[in-house]
C-alpha cells in the first residue's frame, strides 16, 4: 500500500526529474539554434515548420538520449537534500527499514523505465523520422559515403560490388557483379560506372565487360559501351545515412537487420548495438536509482555540492565504459546482445555493494 510518504518521495523525484530534463533540453536547443541559425534564416521552411518539425523532435531525441543520466542526477539532488535536512535519519530511525525507504524511488524509476522504453522503441523514431526528412529538406545537401569498396550481396550467389558512391547524383564508380556457384566464380560483369534511376529502379551502366566462366575452364568475352538493365539493389544498398537506423521502430529495425546480413553488410554489428541498447539503456535507470540513492541518502560533510560530484564521474564512467565494452566484448566474440549489457551488470554489483554498506 502505498502511504504519504511514499507519494511525497514519487512527486519529488518525478518533478524533479521532468524540470531538470527541461532545463538540459533548453540548453541543447540553445546550441542547436547557435549552430543553425544561418541555416534555419536561409531555408524556406516557417517558424512553425522549424518549431514542430525539427525542435520539438529533437527535444523527444535529446530528452531520451540523456534521460538515465538526468534520472541519476535527479536522485542524487533531492535524496542528498533530504539526507542533509535528516529526513531519511529520521524515516530510518523510525523504524523503517532501508529496503523499505527505497520502495518508492523504485515505483517512480518503474514508470520511467516503462516510459522510456516507449519513447526508444516507437515515439522516438517517428519523432527521428520527420527531423531528418526536416534536415534533408532544409539544412544539409546531399548525402555523402566516405566508406570505399562496398559489397552487398544482392541475392544468394550474387555479389554487387562499388568503389565509391555518390548519393547526391544517385551514381557509383568502378561498379561490378558477380555470380557464384558452388563456391566458383561463373560470371562477372564489370562497369566503368553505373547511374541509379529512381524513377524507374534500373541502372544505367557505362563501359562494361562481361566474362562467362565455363565449365572447360575457357572463358567467353562480351564489351558493350551502355547497358540499361533492372537488378534487385538501389542506390541506397550502397550508401545510407547514419541517422535513419535511428528512424526505425523495433519491426522495422529488425526487418533492416535481417535484409543487411542477408546483403553481406558490415554495419550489422553497429546496427544491432542501436537495436539492443533501446532495451539496456531504460534497464539501466533500476540500477542508477540503486547507486544513487545508496550514495546520497548518507549524510556527509561535503554535503550536496560532494554528491552531484560524485554523480558526475559515476555517470561519465558509466557512459563510457558502457560505449568501449559493446565493442570490446564484441572483438572477443561476445554476442551483441550480451555486449551492451556489460556496463549493467558491472555497475549492478556496485549498486549492490553500495546497498549493503548504506544499511549498516
Amino acid at each position: 500500500m502505498i502511504k504519504k510518504l511514499d507519494i511525497f518521495i514519487i512527486k519529488k523525484f518525478l518533478g524533479t526529474f521532468f524540470l531538470m530534463i527541461g532545463v538540459f533540453v533548453i540548453i541543447a536547443v540553445i546550441f542547436d539554434v547557435s549552430e543553425n541559425i544561418d541555416e534555419l534564416v536561409n531555408s524556406n521552411a516557417t517558424v512553425w515548420q522549424i518549431i514542430t518539425h525539427y525542435y520539438f523532435n529533437f527535444c523527444l531525441f535529446f530528452g531520451t538520449m540523456l534521460s538515465s543520466l538526468i534520472i541519476f542526477l535527479t536522485i542524487i539532488w533531492f535524496t542528498s537534500k533530504m539526507a542533509q535536512r535528516s529526513e531519511v535519519i529520521a524515516m530510518l530511525s523510525g523504524g523503517m527499514s532501508y529496503a523499505r525507504f527505497l520502495r518508492p524511488f523504485f515505483i517512480a524509476s518503474s514508470f520511467l523505465v516503462l516510459l522510456s522504453l516507449l519513447l526508444s522503441h516507437f515515439i522516438v523514431p517517428m519523432a527521428n523520422k520527420v527531423k531528418y526528412d526536416f534536415e534533408v529538406q532544409y539544412l544539409k545537401g546531399a548525402l555523402t559515403v566516405s566508406d570505399l569498396n562496398i559489397h552487398r550481396e544482392i541475392e544468394p550467389g550474387v555479389i554487387a560490388y562499388c568503389y565509391k558512391v555518390n548519393p547526391g547524383s544517385y551514381s557509383c564508380s568502378n561498379f561490378s557483379l558477380e555470380k557464384w556457384k558452388d563456391n566458383r566464380l561463373t560470371w562477372k560483369l564489370i562497369s566503368s560506372g553505373a547511374t541509379f534511376d529512381t524513377l524507374t529502379g534500373r541502372w544505367m551502366l557505362n563501359n562494361i565487360q562481361t566474362r562467362e566462366f565455363l565449365p572447360d575452364g575457357k572463358e567467353r568475352l562480351i564489351t558493350k559501351q551502355r547497358l540499361d538493365t533492372v537488378m534487385d539493389v538501389s542506390i541506397d544498398d550502397f550508401g545510407l545515412r547514419s541517422e535513419i537506423v535511428g528512424s526505425m521502430n523495433w519491426n522495422e529495425l529488425n526487418d533492416f537487420i535481417e535484409d543487411q546480413r542477408l546483403s553481406g553488410s558490415g554495419n550489422v554489428f553497429k546496427y544491432e548495438l542501436e537495436k539492443y541498447n533501446r532495451t539496456a539503456s531504460p534497464f539501466s535507470i533500476f540500477i542508477l536509482t540503486l547507486i544513487g540513492v545508496s550514495i546520497a541518502s548518507r549524510k556527509s560533510r561535503g554535503g550536496t555540492g560532494l554528491h552531484l560530484m560524485l554523480a558526475v564521474v559515476i555517470g561519465f564512467i558509466f557512459i563510457f565504459i558502457s560505449r568501449v565494452t559493446a565493442v570490446s566484448a564484441m572483438n572477443l566474440g561476445f554476442p551483441t546482445y550480451l555486449s551492451v549489457w556489460v556496463a549493467n551488470v558491472v555497475f549492478l554489483f556496485l549498486g549492490l555493494f553500495l546497498y549493503s554498506k548504506a544499511q549498516t
